[in-house]
């Protein structure tokens, strides 16, 4: 486990030696990954080996509107360091790893192209793969897909998380019983190519020269910075943030809104249940086993360099 002295001269060799440098944040819900981006951003200014961008890989925080229910960093904790591909799709825009690798591949060139850092900085597994291991999209087949989703909603994705076990069990290990888009790509791609999710997003060589650094806590302590922070998001009005999503004439049905805690909340402003009292709890631990399933996909991936202490202080 590296310190985070030892962690910047890493990202200082690091630049000075490519040509192509990308810096990779990853880590958990709430172990911290917003403060490490932006302390690293500053010393790479600070530096003076070029300016650097940070480029979000958090599939929520894609999304307008979603602010507090997905901790997104407010402009004035960006402390002048410019940050992408936060706020760019309606809630009611569905979002495909077709779509942000195209997108974030520009613009990583772009920033490239400026001469300054790119830094990719996010916990949704299948985005920050799609770019360090050149993931592609996959085949498609509209009549396997159909079939596929058909499976998953008999049972709510229950057989089909368990057939992905017993075919590819370190990509059904990272992929929630919740994320039917996920799960259906996963079974989709062995379907049509025999090939394991796990294989393939290891399969391609990355376009850039990544530097993969991970921010991890002990359990306890993680899962409590994760209770704290929803109970946070609740004091900070997560649930008003929601009513207005719905007075505004979104829907259950809307991508946005079936986001890991937004679906708890607007199923409690529909249907009374769960109840107001029940909610933080219950999308905590939800959220805790999120951690876990993000720390399952990453944990044999030898090129993250693991700190485990970044004096970072806000969770992220």
């Amino acid at each position: 486990m590296e310190t985070h002295l030892h962690i910047l001269r890493l990202v200082g060799d690091h630049i000075n030696r490519s040509s192509r440098p990308l810096v990779v944040i990853v880590g958990p819900t709430a172990s911290g990954k917003t403060d490490v981006s932006i302390a690293v951003a500053e010393h790479i200014r600070a530096s003076g080996r070029g300016d650097c961008e940070i480029v979000n890989a958090d599939s929520r925080q894609l999304y307008k509107h979603l602010d507090i229910g997905t901790a997104k960093i407010r402009p004035e904790e960006m402390r002048g360091i410019p940050h992408h591909l936060l706020d760019v799709l309606d809630p009611k825009e569905e979002v495909t790893i077709a779509w942000y690798k195209e997108r974030g591949m520009k613009v990583i060139d772009d920033i490239l192209a400026r001469g300054n850092v790119p830094m990719l900085v996010g916990g949704s597994m299948l985005y920050v793969s799609v770019i360090v291991d050149g993931l592609e999209p996959l085949p498609f087949d509209s009549a396997i897909r159909r079939r596929l989703e058909e499976d998953y909603d008999r049972d709510e994705g229950h057989t089909l998380h368990r057939k992905l076990a017993d075919i590819d069990p370190e990509a059904a290990g990272g992929i929630p019983l919740q994320n039917k888009v996920y799960l259906v790509r996963a079974m989709e791609l062995v379907a049509l190519t025999g090939t394991k999710l796990s294989e393939a997003k290891r399969s391609s060589d990355c376009p850039y020269d990544p530097l993969m650094i991970g921010i991890t806590r002990p359990k306890a302590e993680l899962y409590e910075r994760i209770r704290q922070r929803v109970m946070a998001m609740f004091d900070a009005g997560w649930v008003e943030e929601v009513r207005s999503l719905l007075a505004r004439g979104y829907t259950a049905d809307d991508p946005g809104l079936k986001s890991h805690g937004y679906r708890e909340i607007v199923s409690h402003l529909l249907t009374g249940s769960p109840t107001r009292e029940a909610l933080p709890a219950l999308i905590a631990s939800k959220t805790q086993r999120y951690a876990k399933r993000q720390m399952t996909w990453w944990r044999h991936d030898e090129r993250i360099q693991w700190v485990a202490r970044f004096r970072a202080s806000r969770t992220a």
